[in-house]
């Protein structure tokens, strides 16, 4: 069997259908995730979507690229986003620096090296991990190496850095994958630090087809909507919006919107006043489902951005819950998240 063949459309194991119920509640309590939703390439009826507030819809793609389990060809030699040429020896047991990682992982069928993942991942293998970690600027060589395994893979220069330089110092393989950079380029590198180069390079070309078929579409299309997407999390754990230099704000523009972060100068996830809320006068309201389950459901996200229902999106309801890992992280899924946007932007009716 060829274990680089890509593998037909996988289903997603996401909590939209409970987070969906919770955001009607309006309780404010994390909803268990739901391992056997699905989601759709395009705004339709979907698993639990009917609990969402009227004019909400679930936006997601159901094929995201995956191959089938291999043996791993080991030691490889990749370059870290660091600058250094690392060797791995081992990656039986990865502690993985975010979901964007881990998500690659997986698609490439070695889920269960997921060894130590952090502490609010939303992947299979990050929750299931038989670690978890609090991972940021202040993040200790004790603490990694306390866990016990055998590759830390980073996903930011601007965390990990030091993080990995003293990993290596006392001999521990540490490799840094940026996070903003192209998703078949992250899907690349990760392949080649966990010895399967050749399958991330099937899986890798898979991602690039979905994103060249969603700038397609955005090009056949004259309208550009605009876009806001709010996060719970950023700025000191207040609200904000997704910027120019954010994985989403990239997203929104490859897939034919006009990202209102990206016009108000928003800086990776920054906040933005009610004040300019209003006068960025969004048209689609994007939230992840974590996020979601974050600000509480709908009640939340309407407390913490009340004039949010000012705007034509508001107004309309017009809000679009993705996947977290289609829309706010670079990853194996961004090809289907921008697939399944541009053809919900390009559906809608004329301004």
């Amino acid at each position: 069997m060829n274990s680089n063949r890509i593998l037909p459309a996988r289903t997603l194991p996401l909590a939209f259908a409970l987070t969906a119920l919770a955001a009607c509640s309006g309780s404010g309590e994390p909803a268990a995730p739901a391992r056997d939703a699905a989601t759709s390439p395009a705004p339709r009826a979907a698993a639990g979507q009917s609990a969402l507030p009227a004019g909400w819809q679930v936006v997601g793609g159901e094929t995201v690229p995956s191959v089938a389990a291999g043996a791993a060809t080991l030691p490889a030699t990749v370059h870290s986003d660091d600058g250094v040429d690392v060797q791995v020896d081992d990656a039986s047991r990865i502690v993985a620096g975010g979901d964007d990682i881990i998500a690659v992982i997986e698609a490439l069928g070695q889920g269960s090296q997921v060894f130590a993942a952090p502490t609010n991942a939303t992947t299979d293998a990050g929750r299931a991990a038989p670690h978890q970690f609090l991972f940021n600027r202040t993040t200790g060589v004790e603490g990694v190496l306390s866990l016990g395994g055998s590759l830390f893979l980073g996903n930011s220069l601007r965390r990990h850095s030091d993080l990995a330089e003293k990993l290596r110092a006392v001999g521990q393989d540490a490799v840094i994958i940026d996070d903003l950079q192209p998703a078949p380029d992250k899907v690349r590198k990760v392949a080649t630090a966990i010895g399967r180069a050749e399958a991330g390079a099937a899986l890798a070309d898979a991602v690039q087809k979905q994103l060249d078929e969603a700038a397609a579409i955005a090009a056949a299309t004259t309208r550009k909507p605009r876009v806001i997407h709010v996060s719970a999390t950023g700025a000191g754990g207040n609200p904000t919006v997704a910027g120019a230099d954010s994985a989403s704000g990239k997203l929104i523009a490859l897939a034919g919107g006009l990202n209102i972060g990206t016009e108000a100068g928003v800086a990776n996830f920054s906040a933005l006043s009610n004040e300019g809320v209003v006068a960025a006068a969004p048209e689609v309201i994007l939230v992840t489902a974590h996020d979601l389950q974050l600000f509480g459901g709908a009640e939340g996200l309407w407390k913490a951005y009340p004039t949010l229902k000012q705007t034509p999106a508001g107004q309309a309801g017009r809000v679009w819950v993705m996947p977290d890992l289609q829309l706010k992280y670079t990853s194996v899924g961004s090809g289907a998240g921008a697939l399944a946007l541009a053809r919900a932007l390009a559906a809608l009716p004329p301004a």
